[in-house]
């Protein structure tokens, strides 16, 4: 449960404006899409899919760091990660069972001929839309575990997109979408309560003495 006592006593410290801010960017966040990064190596990789979640109001990311260690910087992902929650796994087994925990269809993203073509794509259920490594794409275990495939069309010589770029346009695509359905893709009230006061925090020098002069 959210203590609304704090805060009601939190807002008090930031600008009418920033508080009207984080009520409008709310209403256009959603877990009904989420973004799972397996074993990314770039860093700018990670962090610019990290940006992006965050400018299509993806609220929550999940990153797989097995063999390349911690994959995201917060220089590249210029604050975004402050924005959104990223879990973090140290294998590719733990991140799927979660996601189907919480109800999630494992989409691979993935060129190859037997992909759905993105604007064919049909956001009927909660996906968790997985992303691989730069040079090998997604492991063998993802495109088994997989419940769909997902790809984008191109009529280039080129046979793939940086993984950046097609998280971006990915996401754009069916974030679009999605607000067209009649579907409950907005966060809960709980959840947004949670996220207000968690920016709230976020966004207060000193926080720490100050909550500590509300429990006082």
């Amino acid at each position: 449960m959210v203590d609304l006592d704090l805060l009601t006593y939190l807002e008090d410290f930031i600008s009418v404006e920033r508080k009207a801010r984080f009520l409008e960017v709310l209403k256009e966040r959603t877990n009904f899409l989420t973004v799972a990064i397996e074993d990314v190596f770039q860093l700018h990789n990670t962090s610019a899919v990290i940006r992006s979640c965050e400018v299509f109001g993806i609220q929550t990311a999940h990153i797989i760091e097995d063999r390349f260690g911690k994959r995201l910087d917060k220089n590249i992902a210029m604050g975004a990660q402050q924005w959104i929650d990223v879990h973090r796994y140290k294998n590719t087994t733990s991140c799927i069972l979660h996601l189907r925990s919480e109800g999630y269809q494992i989409i691979a993203t993935s060129p190859h001929n037997d992909s759905c073509l993105l604007e064919e794509f049909d956001i009927d259920k909660k996906s968790a839309l997985f992303f691989g490594t730069e040079k090998e794409g997604l492991s063998a275990e993802v495109m088994r575990e997989a419940d769909g495939f997902l790809k984008i069309p191109m009529v280039g010589f080129t046979e793939s997109l940086n993984i950046s770029v097609s998280a971006a346009i990915i996401l754009q695509h069916l974030t679009t979408q999605l607000k067209k359905r009649e579907l409950p893709w907005q966060l809960s009230d709980t959840e947004k309560l949670e996220k207000r006061l968690d920016w709230t925090k976020k966004s207060i020098k000193n926080i720490d003495k100050i909550l500590t002069r509300f429990n006082i």
